[in-house]
């Protein structure tokens, strides 16, 4: 046992990597301090992950409900800004990394550590995610990564956890890495890392097989304020009830399956599968209401900044002046973005088959061909002459030297 080196706070799951961690730890003369968050796992057991880290070798185990927190501070301005990494990807994991980093910086700051520690390995996105936001957030704090320095394979931590009586769930039989929270669920490893092979069913467990879900497809209303669902077929539910219902509604249809070679902030692409049932559906509804009730421009401008915010959250830098800005301007949008959408699931799909809202900028007296048309049809004449402008002023001046197209013949 190495000489006492005071307190570290470490991110605990209580799944394999973070249960070495903390004997590793202690064995190198940390006193550890382990935090367990709540961010909307299918299935956690608090109690029992706060009893496996003391058991493990913790002076002191927290747990947190953060569901709450993790919604309202983190999916929802996700869920606003269309986070999409890729355009594929909803940012799953991505959005709980910035949360347990502030948690552990908060639980440092409380406990009078001087480091924070996480589970990650050198390959994965999470280290860098973990890292920057808690850095940011106290310049001064050290981050250790036991497994990351310690270089184990998984196989390895196996035996090391068997040989210091510590039950794990993983095993060579189901080597699946899962990560999981309200907005979704990651899969990796195993038979995934082939992108050749299918993923087997197995390795799901939010979504039915789109092949055998239901003949009959289901309608679901979704009911947004300022960009924020508030109600599911007229009824108002907060958020985490709201994900976890359209998640089993959604999931019952196959709707949310990802399967993507994603590249990885550390410079490789990885095969990548996801369950996302609910944040599918919503980003579906979300996108089209945006379409009804904001300007052409504002959408122009905002789909090239979803695009920087998606990026920013998948690397680590959710605690940015960058993304700070970008988050003004988002909100600013969703001022006007309140309405209902029907989305239509089935089959794997979440289609969109109506939508209305009270303040809109599609007119029904501008867009129709029917009687109560209000469009000024006089007015073409002369908005074309003027459109067409620069084109005739360029042509007259420099004659295009087009090839001869071959005369159509009667």
């Amino acid at each position: 046992m190495a000489g006492k080196k005071g307190k570290v706070v470490l991110a605990y799951s209580g799944g394999l990597d973070t249960s070495v961690a903390v004997v590793w730890l202690a064995e190198q003369g940390y006193d550890v301090v382990t935090m367990t968050a709540d961010v909307g796992q299918k299935v956690i057991d608090l109690e029992a992950a706060r009893n496996k880290a003391l058991h493990s070798g913790a002076v002191k185990a927290y747990i947190f409900d953060l569901r709450k927190t993790f919604v309202e501070n983190y999916v929802w301005p996700s869920l606003k800004a269309n986070g999409m990494y890729q355009g594929t990807y909803p940012l799953t994991s991505a959005l709980s990394r910035p949360l347990i980093a502030k948690t552990l910086v908060d639980i440092a700051r409380k406990e009078g550590a001087a480091a924070v520690a996480h589970g990650c390995t050198g390959k994965g996105q999470d280290q860098v995610r973990i890292e920057v936001c808690a850095t940011a957030l106290n310049p001064n704090i050290e981050v250790l990564a036991p497994v990351r320095d310690w270089q184990l394979t998984r196989e390895a931590e196996m035996e090391y956890a068997l040989k210091h009586g510590i039950p794990v769930k993983a095993t060579t039989a189901s080597p699946y890495s899962i990560d999981e929270n309200l907005w979704g669920r990651s899969i990796e490893c195993g038979l995934l890392e082939d992108p050749w092979n299918e993923p087997p069913e197995d390795a799901y467990e939010l979504t039915a097989n789109p092949l055998m879900a239901p003949d009959t497809p289901d309608y679901v209303e979704i009911t947004f304020e300022k960009g924020i669902p508030v109600a599911l077929n007229g009824e108002r539910m907060d958020g985490v009830k709201l994900i976890l219902t359209l998640n089993d509604l959604a999931g019952k249809h196959g709707v949310g399956r990802v399967d993507m070679l994603e590249d990885r902030l550390v410079g490789f692409k990885s095969r990548e599968v996801y369950e996302c049932p609910g944040p599918i559906t919503l980003l579906t509804a979300h996108r089209a209401l945006e379409t009804m009730t904001l300007d052409k421009r504002v959408l122009i401008s905002k789909k090239e900044l979803e695009v920087r915010f998606a990026e920013l959250t998948y690397e680590g830098y959710w605690f940015s002046p960058l993304k700070d800005c970008i988050n003004a301007f988002i909100d600013e949008t969703q001022k006007y973005v309140n309405g209902t959408v029907k989305v239509r699931l089935y089959k794997g799909q979440a289609v969109v088959r109506g939508m209305k809202a009270e303040k809109a900028i599609y007119r029904h007296d501008l867009a129709t061909y029917s009687e109560g048309d209000t469009f000024d049809h006089t007015a073409a004449v002369g908005f074309i002459k003027i459109w067409g402008l620069p084109i005739r002023t360029w042509t007259s001046t420099f004659p295009r030297e087009d090839k001869a197209e071959q005369p159509i013949e009667a």
